[in-house]
């Protein structure tokens, strides 16, 4: 478990229990991630935390070990048209929706960060600051935000100029320059005011 003394806990008691939880709803560029874990209860893993709390190489080891202890983990994602279209909330819960389904193995329950859960067929619950709360969370937080991390580093070689490998698509100073500067590009997310503006 992580180390917080606020630990969440839950009704389920069976093994199948998935946690859930997201990347990048604050960038304004590229996709929103999930990912969704359940963890094997006889290969815990050490050192699970909120993706945010760590540090990028710690991030990159405990991504390894949890895709190879975990009895099964999954992706999803919105993409940028989607985010635009839904809102970003909305577009986050389709990625965890999308992450839950893609399971190999089935869930009896899930525990979802954040105050929300996404249509699901299966029974969730949600958990505010979950990722630092709930062991399975955490492992999804940390799945999401390398996958995202290692996309943006990618996206930045396609769209130069930008800095995203450095910010990740956040709205630094850096990247807010090169906006104005460079323009729009088809990965930014038109519907976020610093974006919209600059079109303007």
């Amino acid at each position: 478990m992580p180390n917080n003394v606020d630990v969440f806990v839950c009704n389920y008691q069976g093994n199948l229990l998935a946690g859930v939880d997201e990347v990048g709803r604050g960038p304004l560029a590229g996709a929103v991630v999930a990912a969704a874990v359940i963890l094997d209860p006889a290969s815990p893993i050490e050192g699970l935390n909120d993706s945010k709390k760590l540090t990028e190489k710690k991030r990159e080891r405990l991504s390894k070990e949890i895709k190879e202890k975990a009895l099964s983990w999954a992706l999803g994602r919105a993409e940028v048209e989607e985010i635009d279209e839904l809102n970003i909330l909305h577009a986050s819960l389709l990625a965890m929706k999308r992450a839950v389904e893609a399971l190999p193995v089935t869930p009896e329950y899930a525990l979802i960060d954040g105050n929300k859960c996404p249509d699901i067929n299966i029974s969730c619950e949600a958990v505010v600051k979950g990722d630092s709360r709930v062991a399975a969370i955490s492992a999804a937080s940390i799945l999401a935000k390398v996958s995202r991390d290692q996309e943006m580093v990618e996206l930045d070689q396609q769209y130069p100029g930008y800095g995203l490998a450095k910010h990740k698509g956040y709205p630094t100073a850096v990247h807010m320059k090169a906006l104005k500067e460079q323009g729009v590009s088809s990965i930014h997310r038109r519907s976020f005011r610093p974006v919209r503006e600059c079109l303007e």
